[in-house]
């Protein structure tokens, strides 16, 4: 098993969370995203992943790519510990709220965007930031609501067990921290960031512990 990826990549560090929680131990490769105008430009690795993005997972003779596949390929062929409730309702939530964070939010901040608000439209870092710190609101005020308005939230997003919604929320706000989004709002999102947060496989898995990290 191969791994491409890039230390603050969000999708990247959801996939390591998940590949820790499994126990594997994958061969890494490094691709930075802005070292020489972008090594995810290159020749090679626009082959395995023609929209250029991190991560990448290789298994075997299989070339996978977006985050959220590859997670749900791990689970399907590494069953132990399971991302999803066993439930169809629950396996519903945990990937409405994954979804949530990996189709809504994080899109609207993903790096090629703010580049291209910078780079493209002229913005400012002030307003570049403004923007991010507005969908990051209103992104985890929804995500908030969900989890305190669910019976079956517990001390991870559903449940006692983290699962596929937990690895997505995490890496989200570890970028909220860094561009230093106010976060007092959201006391049950926090509370579930702290519980995944003293599990190894989170901690382990967090940009400034990986051999690429700047």
């Amino acid at each position: 098993m191969q791994l491409y990826d890039y230390f603050r990549s969000s999708a990247s560090f959801r996939v390591r969370i998940g590949i820790n929680l499994k126990g594997l131990v994958p061969e890494r490769h490094f691709v930075h995203l802005t070292r020489k105008g972008g090594e995810q430009f290159a020749d090679a690795f626009t082959a395995m992943n023609p929209q250029q993005l991190v991560p990448v997972l290789v298994d075997g003779d299989e070339t996978m790519n977006q985050s959220l596949a590859i997670l749900e390929y791990l689970d399907e062929t590494y069953p132990s510990p399971p991302f999803l409730p066993t439930k169809p309702a629950g396996r519903a939530r945990v990937r409405a709220l994954a979804l949530a964070i990996a189709c809504d939010l994080h899109p609207l901040n993903n790096l090629r965007v703010l580049f291209y608000l910078k780079n493209e439209m002229g913005q400012s870092d002030e307003a570049r930031n403004a923007w991010y710190r507005h969908w990051v609101a209103k992104g985890l005020a929804a995500f908030e609501a969900a989890l305190a308005g669910d019976a079956r939230t517990g001390t991870f997003c559903h449940g006692d067990v983290p699962g596929l919604a937990d690895i997505c929320l995490v890496p989200q706000i570890f970028n909220a921290k860094r561009l230093e989004c106010p976060l007092d709002a959201y006391p049950k999102v926090m509370d579930i960031f702290g519980a995944c947060m003293k599990l190894t496989a989170f901690d382990a898995a967090q940009p400034s512990k990986q051999p690429d990290a700047e």
